[in-house]
């Protein structure tokens, strides 16, 4: 039986979340720490020859040579789960984790642009005939919705500390 109060989560087996922004942050690290393992898109060159382009470059399909490596993705990725696995930890400090979690969001939208730009460039490369994008490529999308809950989130819990100390 699950139990909801405004600012706590009671679990069944005595294990208590104290804040639901940290449920959602938690979402959005491991939305984007699965970007590390699956493909984000299919390309077929007009030769029939499939690449599987993932977070830090184009492969052969079945192979595990790299075609063509990225390191931007690489990096902006790794940033964007550092920064929101960090961010978890600043609950002390509400204002910064919520600017941190901004400046997060932003960082996810940028790449998901990215990743739709490499594998336009990569397709026109190829000359490609069909390009498939996954599933996957969405979680940059939806890890920056829960981001956004959680500001929301922290943004009430800071209201309701300033209240309360207004009245003292």
């Amino acid at each position: 039986m699950e139990e909801t109060n405004q600012n706590c989560i009671f679990v069944e087996k005595g294990v208590m979340i104290q804040r639901i922004q940290t449920l959602y942050l938690f979402i959005a690290f491991v939305l984007m720490l699965l970007l590390f393992f699956f493909p984000l898109a299919e390309i077929l060159s007009r030769e029939g020859q499939l690449y599987v382009f993932r977070f830090d470059g184009l492969y052969y399909a079945g192979h595990e040579a790299v075609y063509i490596q990225t390191i931007p993705p690489i990096i902006l990725l790794a940033v964007i789960v550092v920064i929101t696995f960090v961010s978890v930890f600043l609950y002390k400090r509400r204002i910064i984790q919520m600017r941190i979690n901004f400046f997060n969001i932003i960082l996810m939208l940028g790449y998901a642009g990215l990743v739709y730009f490499y594998v336009r460039e990569f397709s026109e490369t190829l000359d490609s005939e069909f390009v498939t994008y996954k599933l996957f490529d969405a979680f940059p999308f939806v890890a920056a919705i829960f981001t956004y809950l959680a500001i929301r989130a922290i943004g009430k819990d800071e209201a309701l500390i300033r209240s309360i100390d207004r009245i003292r």
